[in-house]
């Protein structure tokens, strides 16, 4: 079908991605699909983000699950080559830098599909994180740029990439964000973890802070002292969760270890929190837009515009108490710079550029 949309999705930070650009699509009447890779498939990370998002239920589930990035990419890729050799799509749109997108946008390519990605440019320039080679290839391989802020369109620009193919359109995942606001309910989320209005959520999983031994024991010390100033709530992703139990992260009693939450209770969670520790890309954006001060715990971000035009600062786990002293002495600021195009209206503009792109 030359106009049908294939939507390819795989992991928690593609839902609130896709779900604008999903809803747009059909405003305008364009055929459309929704492939779920599987990749996250615990109900926490997965299932819960479709029924709070009001997207569709997906047409195909993969169910590929979890494993090596090569065992996961490679049954991801022969799961959507046959579904794209069926189905012949005028698009696949793919989001952010998981597994799945870059497996979709190699697939599609190799079958002379167009790709759009959401999200392009984005770059941290450190090619020790898996993520930052899917945006490298998936960049590469797509032939609509869709890029959420100034910073990623020069860095395509700098690669060499066609303009043409570039469109600057904002954030969906703000979009998400502003569209479900008023059900983020801080109080509700204090009273059901009996917190008072000084406490701290942190979210952990990405390998250089969790899969050496030596960085799971140097994050849970910074972690246990930041514990001696405030409560931390912290939903740990399964991906690391034995290491850093292993180094001792459940033993303060400050430190509160929850499982992973659905989208609406994490964001209630988060709005109302002094602080956020983090070493999550999605986070970084999110609590830009809810003026909640961000510690990212890495080197470097594919997301400068955070730190720019938002609350974010990057860290290291030595500076960490420290820093979060000084964030809880200062208090949260009551006005703060946002991204541009960053409105709640990205998704008609993607939905606008690809129905461009199909109709030639």
């Amino acid at each position: 079908m030359p106009d049908l949309v294939l939507h390819v999705t795989g992991a928690r930070p593609n839902f609130p991605k896709a779900a604008p650009v999903i809803r747009a699509l059909a405003e305008l009447g364009v055929p459309q699909e929704l492939i779920h890779t599987g990749q996250h498939y615990d109900e926490r990370m997965s299932d819960v983000f479709f029924r709070e998002l009001g997207l569709p239920k997906p047409d195909v589930n993969l169910g590929v699950g979890s494993g090596s990035h090569a065992v996961q990419t490679a049954a991801i890729m022969t799961g959507l080559e046959e579904i794209f050799l069926s189905r012949r799509p005028g698009m696949v749109v793919v989001y952010g830098d998981v597994n799945s997108t870059v497996a979709a946008a190699l697939v599609a390519s190799k079958l002379q599909i167009p790709v759009a990605h959401v999200e392009a440019g984005l770059r941290s320039f450190d090619m020790t994180m898996p993520e930052e080679i899917n945006r490298l290839v998936t960049d590469r391989l797509s032939d609509l740029l869709l890029a959420t802020s100034p910073d990623a369109i020069a860095h395509l620009g700098n690669e060499g990439t066609d303009p043409d193919k570039i469109h600057l359109v904002g954030n969906p995942m703000i979009d998400t964000l502003l569209a479900n606001l008023d059900r983020f309910d801080a109080d509700r989320a204090r009273a059901d973890y009996g917190l008072d209005d000084r406490y701290i959520v942190a979210t952990l999983h990405r390998p250089g802070n969790v899969d050496d031994p030596a960085d799971a024991a140097a994050l849970v010390k910074a972690m246990h002292a930041v514990a001696d100033q405030a409560e931390i709530v912290l939903p740990l992703h399964p991906r690391g969760r034995a290491r850093l139990e292993a180094a001792g992260l459940f033993d303060h009693p400050k430190l509160r270890v929850i499982d992973p939450l659905g989208y609406v209770d994490f964001l209630g969670l988060v709005r109302g929190a002094a602080a956020v520790v983090t070493d999550s890309g999605g986070v970084q954006e999110e609590t830009t837009m809810l003026g909640v001060p961000c510690l990212t715990l890495r080197p470097n971000t594919e997301r400068p515009v955070t730190i720019t035009h938002g609350t974010n600062r990057l860290v290291t786990r030595d500076a960490l108490p420290q820093i979060v002293a000084e964030v809880l002495a200062a208090g949260r600021s009551e006005t703060w710079p946002t991204p541009p195009l960053w409105d709640g209206s990205a998704g008609r503009r993607i939905a606008a550029v690809i129905a461009g792109h199909l109709r030639g």
